[in-house]
């Protein structure tokens, strides 16, 4: 099992913790936004004397509610179409386990979120890296390229979309080479959208679930934890009009039993928010890419895109090993007793080589920390150049 580059870091960061030093995390997508109190409430509300076990597929009443927050964004579903699961992370296991075999290959565009690696290994499936670079914006190549790397144990073609870790959203005409490519081979399409609501530029998103032709093939990965920073309440949610998928899926939720109980009953709320409450996120999440993005441009020697999604920016560096530069920012490095935690980005490449000069910044921190964080980011890399090397 693969140690996650997002937290590999984290015993030098606890280390620093310990000398009494401040660690501004950019590491980790842990957004700093407040839940929205209206789900605090109903856990404060609790009554009942027993925590019981709930159905496998999900509370009835929070999967009635996810089937009106997905007609809010004009993606029709039955209810037998959507099951509940433990965060995103069980969603994205249960579509490698239930529509591959061990061996089977998944193909999934590079870089992508580190935890996939590990998901795969759960699974015992395979992944085959789509190289995308940053010089071409992380556009995925073109259809023919992409078919070069099916074989006859690729079963699926996963994406992320808004991208984590690059900030790529793919449009309409991106996701067609995929569909294209599913339905020629007759694989699967799987699809993280759990920062759907994250686009700046003010376009709609683009699910795979608006393909109509493509439905047999698509399976949707989702999650609470983002959108309304509810990361610990561990739901998820997978979604496919395939009902041979829903079925054996339901098989693999029973085995686990049952998705937390209280969870769910706190997420209902959620999907009847105001539209405001994403307005509001949105405006404040575009505030701190923007300063980011700001800072960066001020930096000699960088390399990166402006993200359209998501909250995430990758970044090329004028250093060899990114990985020891951001080891040293947690042991050698502070201002006002003060340093920062970055995700060295080779973790996120399945290609060995690539990503050894990057790193990913997760603008999660209010735009105080975050105009911090970049002093020290700046300082930092300077002092490391000048004194330590390349």
């Amino acid at each position: 099992m693969p140690s996650s580059p997002i937290r590999k870091l984290a015993t030098y960061a606890d280390q620093a913790k310990a000398r009494g030093r401040s660690v501004l995390h950019f590491n980790i997508g842990q957004p700093d936004i407040e839940t929205p109190k209206i789900s605090t409430e109903i856990l404060k509300n609790y009554q009942d004397p027993i925590v019981a076990y709930g159905p496998s597929q999900g509370l009835p009443e929070y999967i009635d509610a996810l089937v009106g927050y997905y007609r809010q964004h004009n993606i029709l579903l039955k209810n037998q179409e959507i099951l509940v699961t433990v965060g995103g992370s069980e969603a994205i296991v249960m579509g490698l386990t239930v529509c591959l075999d061990p061996g089977d290959e998944v193909l999934i565009p590079e870089p992508f979120y580190a935890n996939y690696n590990g998901f795969a290994v759960t699974a015992g499936v395979k992944i085959r890296p789509i190289t995308t670079r940053l010089e071409d914006d992380w556009q995925l190549p073109e259809v023919q390229e992409i078919e070069k790397q099916i074989g006859s144990k690729t079963k699926a073609i996963m994406i992320c979309n808004p991208n984590n870790p690059t900030g790529k959203v793919y449009g309409r005409d991106e996701l067609e080479k995929i569909i294209f490519l599913a339905k020629k081979h007759n694989i699967f399409l799987f699809s993280d959208e759990v920062y759907r609501e994250f686009i700046f530029s003010g376009d709609k998103h683009v699910s795979l679930l608006d393909f109509e032709d493509a439905k047999e093939h698509v399976v949707v990965m989702d999650s609470i934890s983002k959108r309304f920073s509810s990361c610990g309440s561990r739901i998820g949610t997978f979604i496919s009009r395939n009902k041979k998928v829903m079925q054996a899926a339901l098989s693999f939720a029973q085995a686990r039993l049952c998705p937390p109980t209280i969870s769910q009953m706190m997420a209902i709320p959620f999907t009847t928010l105001d539209k405001k409450y994403f307005v509001d996120i949105l405006s404040e999440y575009k505030k701190r890419r923007d300063l980011v993005v700001s800072q960066l441009k001020k930096i000699e020697g960088l390399q990166f895109n402006v993200p359209g999604g998501a909250f995430y920016i990758i970044v090329k560096l004028p250093v060899r090993d990114a990985e020891k530069f951001a080891t040293w920012l947690l042991t050698d490095f502070h201002i006002n007793n003060e340093t920062i935690m970055l995700a060295p980005a080779n973790g996120f490449y399945n290609t060995k080589g690539l990503g050894e000069d990057e790193v990913r910044f997760a603008f999660v921190l209010d735009c105080d920390k975050t105009k911090r964080a970049m002093v020290i980011f700046k300082q930092g890399l300077y002092h490391y150049i000048n004194t330590i090397g390349h």
